[in-house]
């Protein structure tokens, strides 16, 4: 087994002696070929831990990604909601046509949207007072309109009315 261990020993050499050396040998060494296996093992580990870790570092990267898009999503749903409510308190026509109307761009970037919406809605109010109803309510409807009867302050007849009271007189007035 031990073939160099013959030629440094020579005469000396036994079976016992060699058992004994490749005891102590085994102890605190390995054979190449198990050496070159544990070696080849150790690079596959290493290699799949590098493809592990690329791995696992792009389905952070995606998931920061797909993070970023959900938060960016959810503001721009946050900033349709407030520019319309505020174009709802302004009673606006038409939502559509005001947006159109509007820098919404510049508006989505601003620091202070509650303020920078309300400036640019009442600016786009007195330029395009189309696009706005007005705020004051109507007059409601003068009484006596309608099919009730009418009344006089002067009970004074004059000739149209007894003549016409002559031709009609089931008509009370």
């Amino acid at each position: 087994m031990l073939e160099w261990l013959k030629n440094i020993l020579g005469e000396s050499y036994t079976e016992d002696i060699d058992k004994q050396i490749s005891a102590e040998i085994s102890k605190s060494f390995v054979a190449k070929s198990d050496f070159d296996a544990a070696d080849e093992a150790r690079k596959a580990a290493e290699t799949q831990l590098a493809e592990a870790t690329k791995t696992i570092a792009d389905w952070q990267a995606k998931s920061e990604q797909a993070q970023k898009d959900a938060d960016a999503r959810v503001d721009e749903v946050k900033f349709d909601a407030r520019l319309d409510r505020a174009i709802a308190k302004r009673r606006g026509r038409s939502a559509k046509a005001i947006k159109a109307m509007l820098d919404v761009d510049a508006l989505r970037a601003s620091k202070d949207q509650d303020k920078d919406i309300d400036a640019a809605l009442d600016a786009l109010a007195q330029d395009s007072t189309y696009l706005f109803e007005p705020l004051e309510t109507p007059p409601p409807y003068a009484a006596g309109t309608g099919s009730g009867t009418v009344s006089r302050a002067d009970k004074t007849d004059d000739g149209v009315e007894i003549a016409f009271a002559a031709l009609n007189p089931n008509l009370k007035f």
